[in-house]
This record gives C-alpha cells, structure tokens and sequence, in this order.
C-alpha cells in the first residue's frame, strides 16, 4: 500500500471514531482522486459490521446547564439588527426602522422566544428595548463588556448574535438596571435639562468673550454677568448705551464693588461685530431660560404623576440657609420628591434639593434591586474594586464608570468641607489621610449608604455633632490601642489628664501604657 493511500485510510478512521460527518466527504475526495483504485476486501465488505458513527454533538457545551431554552439573542445596531434564536435556526437580518422592528418580533413570537438579551449599544437599543417590553418578552440588557467576544475568535454582526444568545442560554449574562417606567420618564427629563442648563452656561461663556473683545472689564467687577446688575448693564448696552457712570448707575445695592468701580471697567471699545456677537449670546442664553421653565413644568407634573397615594405627615418647613442658586428649579422640589419616596433626602448633611432630585431620577424609589447597602455602593462605583494576584493586592482603585448618581454624590461630599457636623469631620479626616479625591469618594459612599438605609427602610437621618464623631473616634483609638497592647503583653491604664487645658484628647482623658513584671 503506498504512502498516500495509508494516510487516506487513517484520516477516515479517526474522523469515524470522532464522530463527524467529515467521512463521506473525504470518500467523495477518494472517487475524485481515485476513481478506479483497488475495491475493498470481502471481510471489510461483509465479514464485519460497519464502523458505527455517533450523532453529532449538541451545539450547546455538555459541561453548562441549559437555563432559558426559548432565549433569542440580539446583535444591535444603527442599520440593522442581527436575531439568534438558537443552533437550530440560523441568524436572521431584520432593518432597524419600524416595519421591520415589528417584523422581528412577529418572528420571535413565530419561534416561541419568550427571553431576550441584547447589547447596550448606544442609544440604538432604546426602540426595540421598549417594542420588545410592550410585547410581553422578558428582555434583559447586557453590558458589552459581558458579552464581548472570546480573545482569537472571528467577529461579526452575525457572529455576534449567535454569541449573546448561548451565553444567555446559559444564564451567563448580567442583567443592566433600568428603573420603572416613571422614573425612565423623569430620567429623561433630568438629563434634558442638565443639557440646557450646560448650553446656557456656554452662552454664558459667549458673552464673557465678546466683553473681553470689547475691553470691558464687567465680569471683573461683577460674580455673575447675568445677575440684576450684570443683564441690566449688557442690556442697555446693547440699547446703545456707552457712557459709563450711566451704566454704572444699574448697580444692585448688594454688588460688592462701588458704582465707580464699575464705571472704570466699562471704558472700552464697542466694535460692531463684538456687539453683535454679544447680542446673539444672549439671545441664546435667553431662549435656553425658557427652555429650563419649560422642563421645570414638564418635571413637576411627572413628580406630581409618581406621587405615592398614601397619606404622609406633614413635612415641616425648613429654613432656607442660602440664596437662590440660578439653575435651580423653578418650584418646591423638596415637596415633591417627599410626596414621591415618602422621606426627605435633604435633611441628610451634603444633598440638597438637586443632588435629590437626580439621585432618585437616576435610581427611582424601589430599592429591593440592591440586597444591601453595599451592592449599591458597588453598582456606584463608589468602592474599592480589589485585583488580587499571587495574594498579593496590585490595584484597590474604584470602578470607572460614568454613574450620574455617583457624580451627584460626590458633589454633594464636595461641599462638606466646611460642615460643622460627623459627615464634615469624617471628610475632613479622610482628606488629611487620603487626600481630597479619594476623601470626596469615601464620604460620597457614606452618603450613599445613608440614601439606601433612608429609601429602602425609612430611616432618618440623625444628626451628629462634630464633638460626638470626635469623641467616638477616641473611643476606637482607646479600643484598638488597648488591643495592641495586649498583644505584645502591655496594659493600657486609663487616667484623668495632668491639667485640663491639655490638648492631648478630646474628651479630656489621657491614655498610658506600662509593662507589666
């Protein structure tokens, strides 16, 4: 037997054993190559049975359970939309207008599916996201992260599909929260509005350049240009008003610089196109303030909408401690949103009635979606994201993450730094230890376990002094130092302080160690 035809016959051999169905075609290549070679012998023709070749294996690993067997998996995009429904069925090209979003899920219902999973891709997944809800499926979002390819393995639309939906089989997908049907209404709208409020301060910005062209030093002389003094001031200027005691004159009585400093910084050089330019940037500023009444209207009615059909106690009136900021709401959201989560998220230190307001549209009011305090400080990004090698910690950095609740927080934490309460005395011991940064993410995460506590069991918020977290922290200091001690066989003796003025303990104690014999 020559050398070729040897290897013929072991490469069918072994893909019989394998259990493919490679054989008939590798004797297709035989009749090709080899259509008048030696016949087999009688005891391969009768005198043995024929090599019995075993059914191919499912398409699905042996290894994983089989959790959703009626799941679909959905590769998103702008164009088109790539469908999976399992092995059986191949992937299927359906256009991402309407017609053929309906026609994707009258194939879906055609095929029994009753889970899908598609990627967060954009805001291309939103249409089909919502058709697929209203038709009864089970629709579950994935993070691309999670449903990103193998390392090695070819990638496609088509493929793509194919590997969402048997990783959903499986049940190895996590789902992406999102929130009720109200509280997806009032997200929207919240972030609208972040959006006009950011345009406006770009106009804002505008307006500034075009003072500057001009030498025009208003911005100088004035904290906010489209305050009384600033707007009435750019105003007449733009009514053709150049003297400037006469502009000086719209001075507001609690502007900080005299009508003589003013008048100095408005000498300078009105050039027509800087004065159109002026004009255009309040012009824009001015329709974007109508915008911002607009989404207030709009918002409120939708908090008015979720308001909860229990009756609650009466909310106390709290005194403001503060102007006006200018791009706060135009109505009493502390009220609101009292009506809606049937606590006051205010009365916690560092959220006043914005941080509330975006905390809730970002996260709504049912809080059973975390277990415990802590899955939603993870679903923030707000604590410590532990890599682990060789047990040894490489990185203990925080999550990446774009979390507008999170930001919010941690604003929020910003403005403790001169709080005269535990939540300021906390910021400002992590700050001398940690630095500012990571002082503002750790008392975000306290301010969000506060959030959590208060809307998951209705807990208020009990104040603390600035003394009363001193005096705990002494206390803990005591504690673990006594600890210490008895480790390396001291004692710790506790006794009154030498002189009262000594400044070595809060709560008027110093703290010994001697050696016991």
């Amino acid at each position: 037997m020559s050398r070729r035809k040897h290897s013929r016959r072991k490469t069918v051999q072994s893909m019989a054993q394998a259990g493919s169905a490679a054989p008939a075609e590798v004797k297709g290549k035989q009749r090709r190559h080899g259509g008048g070679g030696r016949r087999p012998s009688s005891a391969a023709a009768g005198g043995l049975p024929p090599a019995v070749v075993p059914a191919p294996a499912p398409a699905y690993g042996r290894g994983l359970p089989l959790l959703h067997p009626h799941a679909a998996g959905i590769d998103v995009g702008s164009f088109s939309h790539w469908v999976c429904v399992g092995p059986e069925q191949g992937p299927r090209e359906f256009p991402a207008h309407t017609d053929g979003l309906q026609a994707l899920v009258a194939w879906l219902h055609q095929q029994q599916v009753s889970t899908v999973a598609l990627e967060s891709t954009g805001i291309y997944w939103v249409a089909l996201y919502e058709l697929l809800e209203s038709e009864g499926f089970e629709v579950l979002l994935a993070d691309p992260s999670y449903t990103r390819q193998v390392k090695g393995r070819p990638k496609s639309d088509r493929l793509d599909c194919q590997w969402i939906q048997r990783l959903h089989a499986h049940g190895l997908l996590a789902a992406a929260f999102r929130p009720d049907e109200g509280t997806c209404v009032l997200r929207s709208l919240l972030r609208l509005r972040a959006n006009h409020v950011r345009y406006a301060g770009q106009h804002i910005q505008h307006m500034q350049k075009a003072l500057e062209q001009m030498n025009l030093k208003l911005p100088e002389v004035v904290s906010d240009i489209t305050g009384a003094t600033g707007l009435a001031i750019i105003q007449d200027i733009l009514r053709g008003q150049r003297d400037p005691v006469t502009l000086a004159r719209h001075r507001d009585r609690r502007c900080k610089n005299s009508a003589a400093a003013i008048a100095q910084a408005l000498h300078g050089s009105y050039r027509d196109e800087h004065l159109f330019a002026l004009q255009q940037a309040l012009d824009c500023w001015q329709f974007y303030q109508q915008q911002l009444r607009a989404v207030d209207g709009r918002i409120e009615q939708q908090l008015h909408a979720m308001k909860k059909r229990q009756e609650l106690p009466h909310l106390p009136t709290k005194p403001r401690q503060r102007k006006r900021k200018p791009n706060e709401p135009r109505f009493d959201v502390r009220l609101a949103l009292y009506h809606v989560t049937g606590v006051d998220l205010t009365e916690i230190e560092g959220i006043d009635v914005v941080t509330a307001l975006t905390v809730v549209s970002e996260i709504g009011v049912d809080m059973t979606r975390w277990p415990t305090a802590k899955h939603f400080a993870s679903w923030l990004g707000l604590c410590p994201q532990f890599r682990k090698t060789g047990g040894r910690v490489s990185s203990s950095r925080t999550r990446p993450g774009s979390n507008r609740a999170a930001g919010a927080l941690k604003l929020g934490a910003s403005t403790l730094c001169r709080n005269k309460g535990a939540l300021g005395a906390f910021y400002r011991r992590m700050k001398s230890r940690l630095g500012a940064p990571k002082a503002v993410t750790a008392t975000a995460h306290k301010l969000a376990r506060l959030v959590y506590n208060t809307l998951r069991y209705g807990r208020e918020y009990v104040k603390r002094t600035q003394e009363e977290y001193e005096a705990q922290m002494h206390t803990r200091q005591v504690q673990s130092l006594k600890r210490k001690a008895r480790l390396l066989g001291l004692e710790v003796v506790e006794r009154p302080a030498a002189s009262a003025g000594a400044s070595a303990s809060a709560s008027g104690e110093d703290t010994s160690a001697r050696a016991e014999a």
